[in-house]
């Protein structure tokens, strides 16, 4: 039986906000953006779980090697992380191994479905 945690009960006003951070240096304080908007813990940590995700699989050359498509996310990719989420918060370097040793399929990476800001309008994104 799966734990309740009051994070997933409770956001915070406007609710939970993914931080994207440029790993290359690209953007001030690396931050990219910050998302707001998410109703629960588990859809923010499942969007920024995602997004990494789909990020590592930009910086897949053909023909790499694990420690290759790491190298390229921490050179060019971009991480993301809940706010102020604590212990509860997804964490990318618990999976990053993983990740690089295995491509993603379409739903491992699709982070827009889950993204808040979307309009509804799924004409705009095809």
């Amino acid at each position: 039986m799966s734990e309740i945690h009051l994070a997933d009960v409770f956001a915070p006003e406007g609710g939970w906000r993914i931080r994207i951070l440029d790993l290359s240096g690209g953007a001030e304080d690396n931050i990219v953006e910050e998302i707001a908007g998410f109703p629960t813990l588990m859809h923010a940590n499942a969007f920024a779980r995602r997004y990494v995700r789909d990020s590592m699989e930009l910086c897949r050359a053909t023909g790499a090697t694990s420690r290759d498509v790491l190298a390229a996310w921490f050179a060019f990719g971009e991480d993301a992380h809940v706010i102020d989420a604590g212990d509860a918060t997804w964490r990318s370097a618990t999976e990053l191994s993983n990740f690089a040793d295995r491509p993603a399929d379409a739903e491992d990476r699709d982070w827009r479905s889950l993204d808040p800001r979307q309009d509804g309008d799924e004409d705009d994104e095809e």
